[in-house]
């Protein structure tokens, strides 16, 4: 069985050897480990520093494309390289390496198919009260949308077996952690956490630039999500409330109507008109976006057998 861990880097010269250090060089179960790293366009040394260590495989950009394009690179990089098990993990050396062994080994057992760690988030130091709460929210809101018991959603230590990295696709190009549990959630592949140990801050994350940043981000690709594999219920939702404001205000308009006083409230009429012609409307869209999310679903399962027989393919040369 083979392992490739692969690292994202963007400008990482100062901390990537660090990181590589920590990385275990043999597991149980295990026959041959190798290194990944996705360079995301570094204007420094950052290809130079793991050359020198020893990596395996490098996946290069010539320019910066952000997390989400470089983990989608990085795991069909590793795809081809017949990797049986892919982990991801961070650059900064945020995540203890030792516990890499945690994550790989449920799917060499054969229990799942994907594993995240859980930080130990409450007690990590350099996370300020504010950001523990809004990981925790987060993470809740990515627990409901995904239908899956992941306590720690924006962690990005973690492990794919090979069927489950086939079936990866992320659309946003924010980052991956948030819509790869719903994705996987919504399409019941097996999932489970395992907690694991994070080390001191080495630098700053550059995720975001603020935290009013993270959180609109960090919605945004909830919501898209959901939309992509739950557009019925999303639209049902939203249109529903448009529906019950206009019955409520039509309620309203009738009420003043049968005691004789309805011209003066025309305008009540009018607006409850308008908000049930938009529920109604809103359904009808969300009708329309669950066929298109049936024909992803096909079109899903069309990429994942090419992409099986094409990684197979590779293998075999």
């Amino acid at each position: 069985m083979k392992l490739i861990i692969q690292i994202p880097c963007y400008n990482e010269e100062e901390t990537l050897e660090i990181a590589l250090n920590d990385l275990p060089k043999k597991i149980a179960g295990i026959d041959e480990i190798e290194y990944l790293i996705i360079n995301d366009g570094s204007k420094d040394n950052t290809v130079e520093v793991a050359q020198k260590w020893g990596i395996h495989h490098v996946v290069s950009f010539k320019r910066n494309k952000g997390l989400a394009k470089g983990f989608m690179a990085g795991l069909d990089a590793c795809l081809r390289q017949g990797a049986d098990i892919i982990v991801n993990t961070d650059a900064d050396n945020q995540y203890c390496g030792a516990d890499i062994e945690k994550l790989v080994r449920p799917i060499i057992e054969g229990k799942t198919d994907i594993v995240i760690g859980e930080r130990p988030i409450a007690d990590t130091e350099h996370f300020s009260p504010l950001k523990k709460k809004l990981q925790k929210l987060g993470s809740w809101v990515v627990r409901k949308a995904s239908k899956s018991d992941i306590p720690d959603a924006p962690s990005g230590f973690r492990a794919y077996s090979r069927d489950a990295a086939m079936q990866m696709n992320v659309a946003n190009e924010y980052t991956y952690t948030l819509e790869t549990i719903v994705q996987a959630g919504r399409n019941k592949i097996a999932m489970e956490s395992v907690p694991v140990r994070t080390n001191p801050e080495l630098r700053e994350s550059r995720l975001f630039s603020s935290m009013f940043g993270y959180i609109k981000k960090s919605v945004l690709t909830i919501l898209r999500a959901f939309m992509m594999y739950k557009p019925l219920r999303f639209f049902t939702l939203l249109g529903g409330i448009f529906f019950v404001v206009g019955l409520i205000i039509g309620g309203r308009f009738l009420i003043f109507f049968l005691n004789g006083t309805g011209r003066g409230h025309i305008q009540s009429l009018i607006l409850a008109s308008t908000m049930l012609m938009i529920g109604f409307q809103t359904v009808i869209v969300g009708l329309q976006a669950d066929l298109i999310s049936a024909n992803r679903k096909l079109l899903e399962d069309v990429q994942y057998r090419v992409r099986k027989m094409d990684y197979e393919q590779e293998n075999k040369k």
